[in-house]
């Protein structure tokens, strides 16, 4: 981007565990895009801190913006909107961005657009060079949340929910598993990776059957959970493989069945499950998120600001986060 000048949008996330800044075009390229993930300081304890993730979040929010700048080549005069996740996601740690988004945004009276997270997600399949058009089909599976939408254009005021979890989310799931099987956090990426080395078959694991398209993934950790308990330690460490596998197994039966249930014409899949391999593999004509862009980041945020309500200067410094879908 060195030596454009072109304007751009800055996005900030900080919805969890990853610190996010990026910057895009209007036209949805991106220019820059900053993680610094705080999986390693959370690791120790399992899963996400809330508390350790806002202190982190404070740590590292202004050198994220700073690297996302310098990685585009562009001076902050460049920014012409700031967009932040408002939420849903750690009260705390979206109070940091929203903070660091409205300071920014009022010290060179910018507009600001509070982004929803889920759309943000969604948005990351408007971005260039590959930007998928609506309608569609999404399957939204992450670590707090698993929804089957319609898309009918690239707002988010006309998404419509076909199923949603009735209780763990599809990520969620993963990490309770992998915990389950003494596996290192982020446990979605690890159980996919030792999965691979085992047998999807050796153990029918429940897939819950719901009214509607409605998901339910709780059974179905007990069942691994019981699994796990009748196994000496010598036998456990035998078949942790095809406990993974088949544990996965179950868990893409359920969010595949229920897409297909759905139906349309294209089906698209974001979130951080749509990193799974046996996901990507089971969907084989959906649009996926690029990889990149499945986990949390500041180029969705950015991009779906675009489809937003921006809100002038002053009226955004009453807004405030939001933790939890409405």
């Amino acid at each position: 981007m060195a030596g454009r000048r072109e304007r751009v949008i800055l996005g900030i996330e900080t919805s969890c565990d990853e610190t996010a800044a990026a910057l895009i075009t209007a036209e949805g390229e991106i220019c820059a895009n900053v993680v610094s993930s705080q999986a390693d300081l959370h690791a120790r304890y399992g899963g996400v801190v809330p508390e350790v993730a806002s202190r982190r979040h404070l740590e590292l929010v202004t050198p994220v913006i700073r690297d996302a700048l310098d990685e585009a080549g562009a001076p902050l005069g460049d920014v012409d909107t700031v967009a932040v996740t408002a939420g849903p996601g750690l009260i705390g740690a979206l109070l940091v961005g929203l903070s660091a988004a409205k300071a920014l945004a009022w010290a060179r009276r910018l507009p600001l657009v509070p982004v929803d997270h889920l759309h943000g997600h969604v948005a990351s399949l408007f971005l260039e060079p590959t930007a998928l058009e609506p309608p569609f089909t999404c399957l939204l599976a992450s670590g707090g949340h698993t929804l089957l939408l319609d898309v009918r254009d690239r707002g988010w005021e006309n998404a419509r929910v076909l199923g949603t979890t009735l209780d763990d989310a599809a990520g969620e799931a993963f990490d309770k598993g992998a915990r389950l099987l003494g596996l290192s956090y982020p446990g979605g990426a690890a159980l996919d990776a030792l999965a691979r080395e085992g047998d999807p078959e050796a153990y029918a694991f429940p897939v819950a059957r719901v009214p509607g398209l409605d998901f339910s993934f709780s059974g179905l950790k007990t069942a691994l959970l019981y699994s796990v308990r009748h196994l000496r330690s010598d036998e456990l460490a035998r078949r942790r493989a095809d406990l993974a596998a088949s544990y996965q197994r179950a868990i893409v039966r359920a969010l595949v069945g229920r897409v297909e249930a759905a139906g349309g014409e294209r089906i698209a899949v974001v979130g951080g499950v749509a990193a799974n391999s046996e996901l990507r593999a089971s969907l084989p004509d959906a649009t996926p998120a690029p990889l990149s862009l499945c986990t949390d980041n500041a180029a969705m945020i950015a991009s779906a600001a675009r489809f937003a309500t921006r809100l002038e200067s002053p009226d955004y410094l009453r807004l405030d986060a939001y933790a939890s879908v409405a």
